[in-house]
């Protein structure tokens, strides 16, 4: 059984991504890892050098800034690391997504004892979605609470939409011509994606989320909606929890420096009618009613 580990960054420092944690964390699970790095200005490239693991290769591109439909240029740099990739499974790890150490054992076995499953085609990961800082998770419907993060190497799974999830295709012409696939069959990988999106400090968030709404949304939109001043305002949120976790060892500096604070205001609370009505149910039965799943469990 052959594992390779794919991921894609562009100027990670700049925006704040913990990329090089991110690497660090699959690296014992993989026997390659591909790592496609965008046309930076800010050391990223030479920091992923500095690994200095013979399992890297590192694949230069070149980031389409007019690409502005749904994300899918996230997606375009996600299946330029799957094409590449040559194990049998292939782990995806998103440059602001970290793995903890206590789960390795748990995702390694879950690979070796459904290798040889033919009808298995991934294996989901449960989320820990930060917010705001290292200290308070996303808990409403709006945060993916389960998503794939490692897949069969079969040439027709592709990267789905903004690069979130993974979808089989009937062919490759099917999915560049607009075919939407259908989910991968899927097992628990009893483990879960630390994602720090939001962990940002706020004058980084601001400046991060500027600029990939760039890649969502057409310029009258980024007009009215993006902001060029001022710190990202966390308060602005339905609801989050205190994590009472522990965070991977590779992300002990970043949280032990933050320099910030976030404090949830539950009276600022941003729900709609119908997500509050949806999310006490939830609270009270534990169903999160019409989750979207893009997969299949088996």
């Amino acid at each position: 059984m052959r594992v390779s580990g794919f991921s894609y960054v562009r100027n990670g420092f700049t925006y704040g991504y913990p990329f090089i944690e991110s690497i660090l964390s699959v690296l014992p699970l993989c026997d390659e890892f591909i790592m496609v790095v965008g046309d930076s200005r800010d050391g990223t490239r030479e920091a992923v050098e500095r690994i200095n693991s013979p399992k890297i290769k590192i694949i230069d591109t070149v980031w389409d800034e007019t690409m502005r439909e749904g994300g899918k240029l996230f997606a375009q740099q996600a299946n330029i690391g799957l094409d590449a990739v040559t194990g049998d499974w292939a782990f995806h790890i998103q440059a602001d997504e970290v793995i903890h150490e206590k789960d390795i054992e748990s995702i390694k076995q879950a690979m070796t004892a459904n290798f040889s499953n033919a009808e298995l085609e991934g294996l989901l990961f449960d989320f820990y979605n930060f917010y705001g800082g290292y200290h308070h998770i996303g808990s409403t419907r709006k945060w993916h609470s389960k998503e794939i993060r490692i897949v069969r190497n079969l040439k027709n799974i592709r990267s789905y939409r903004d690069s979130q999830g993974f979808r089989l295709y009937p062919s490759l012409n099917d999915y560049y011509n607009g075919h939407k696939g259908r989910s991968l069959k899927v097992k628990k990988a009893n483990a879960a994606v630390y994602h720090y999106s939001y962990a940002r400090d706020p004058k980084t968030m601001r400046k991060k989320s500027n600029y990939f709404n760039t890649f969502w949304h057409n310029d009258a939109w980024i007009k009215e909606h993006s902001s060029s001043a001022g710190d990202y305002d966390y308060s602005i949120v339905d609801e989050v929890t205190d994590f009472t976790g522990t965070h991977p060892a590779l992300m002990k500096e970043k949280v032990a420096a933050q320099n910030w604070d976030f404090t949830y205001d539950a009276s600022k609370a941003k729900f709609t009618l119908k997500n509050k009505i949806l999310h006490f149910i939830e609270k009270k039965t534990g169903w999160r009613i019409g989750e979207y799943k893009n997969y299949k469990l088996i």
